[in-house]
């Protein structure tokens, strides 16, 4: 998956055109950057790619999670629901704005359930957040049913997703406003990044303006702009913008591989009728990022993966177990562990997610294996996989 796996002369290239104007910062210094804008280069390039009228880059995703619903005017006390199983800058970038969390169940999308959406949904509800988990998405038009329904906001968390499709718009476009990451175990890279899309004007502007300080970046004359309200510092360098501006030329390059050894592992394991798979919803196109597959309990789950890795058989995820992916492990959250005083509104709306009932996620979850899918493997590689985790689940079986 990594774009990292496949850095070449185009990456060296881009960065050294910004190394050899000495400006690596994406605002200001005009006048010596004989024309290089690699910021802008890749916003252009991803509205094209993403089909939106607008994109901001940012420092990182979780940047750009919490700039989008801050675009949106989301704040404290707003509630954002978002599934049980994701990576912790979902919570985190709610709670940066002294929002809710609202933790609910996945089902076998391994994303939110419309059904327990649905169920969640109260008067201080703001935003839908699916997470398009290992790069495949939720039932996006029942959660985009619900959205219309109620007067809410979706935005997607594609950050695992870039290249990944839903009735033939790309994912992250499809919801008021959609987020992606580039660090450095994305699809494509910048080392660091992250991108905010919309087709929302309003949303765009106060995007740009909120991750620069509140500049409203109207001039030439940096120290002249005006600052219509406060901001904080979420800019991308030119640097990593520079190493993005390679990367996204070789997205379909990418997912072209992916693809490729994506099929041959899981045409391996149909064979093995105790397998089961992730389901794509209709209409629905993965990144094929990873290959997410189903056990018949969590008991073999666990032999399985434990089986995996003493065979030598890296990059399979059990995430039941992951103390960044799924909420068992989020004792931070669930204990309100932080440096300073958190907003009132933080600590008397939280859910008490120590006494939450998640089974309906944990019977999924339990029951999951991913596999990254990597660039670098050669065919024989793949196939060579393929096989010896065909073995060892034989073997349990």
């Amino acid at each position: 998956m990594p774009g990292f796996e496949l850095f070449g002369d185009k990456e060296k290239s881009e960065v050294e055109k910004v190394l050899d104007t000495g400006v690596l910062m994406r605002y200001g210094f005009d006048g010596m950057r004989d024309g290089q804008w690699k910021a802008k280069e890749l916003e252009a390039a991803l509205a094209n790619r993403m089909e939106v009228s607008h994109v901001h880059l940012l420092s990182s995703g979780t940047a750009a999670l919490t700039v989008a619903l801050a675009s949106a005017g989301i704040g404290a006390g707003d509630e954002v629901i978002m599934p049980t199983f994701t990576f912790v800058a979902s919570f985190e970038s709610i709670l940066a704005l002294g929002a809710i969390p609202v933790l609910v169940d996945v089902d076998d999308t391994l994303t939110l359930n419309p059904k327990a959406v649905e169920k969640s949904i109260t008067d201080k509800t703001k935003v839908i957040m699916p997470v398009h988990m290992c790069g495949s998405m939720a039932d996006l038009d029942a959660l985009k049913a619900l959205c219309n329904k109620y007067g809410l906001l979706l935005l997607e968390d594609a950050c695992q997703a870039i290249g990944g499709s839903y009735k033939g718009k790309p994912l992250g476009s499809i919801g008021d406003l959609g987020c992606f990451s580039f660090d450095y175990v994305k699809t494509i890279t910048c080392g660091e990044g992250g991108a905010m899309v919309t087709n929302n004007g309003d949303y765009y502007e106060n995007a740009h303006k909120y991750s620069d300080h509140g500049h409203d970046h109207i001039g030439n004359d940096r120290g002249a702009e005006q600052h219509p309200f406060l901001g904080y510092n979420f800019r991308i360098s030119e640097l990593n913008a520079a190493v993005g501006c390679a990367q996204i030329l070789r997205l379909n390059e990418f997912i072209t591989i992916q693809e490729h050894n994506y099929t041959l592992l899981r045409s391996a394991l149909a064979q093995i009728p105790q397998v089961s798979f992730r389901r794509v919803p209709n209409g629905g196109v993965e990144n094929y990022s990873f290959l997410n597959f189903f056990l018949p309990s969590e008991e073999i789950t666990r032999k399985a993966h434990k089986a995996l890795g003493e065979n030598g058989i890296d990059a399979c995820f059990y995430w039941y177990d992951n103390n960044w992916h799924y909420y068992r492990k989020w004792e931070h959250l669930t204990n309100l562990k932080s440096l300073g005083k958190l907003p009132a509104e933080v600590k008397e709306g939280l859910p008490d997610y120590s006494k939450s009932d998640f089974s309906n996620s944990d019977h999924w979850i339990s029951r999951t294996i991913s596999c990254l899918i990597k660039l670098s493997w050669t065919e024989a590689e793949v196939e060579k996989r393929a096989q010896k985790i065909i073995s060892v689940l034989r073997e349990l079986f």
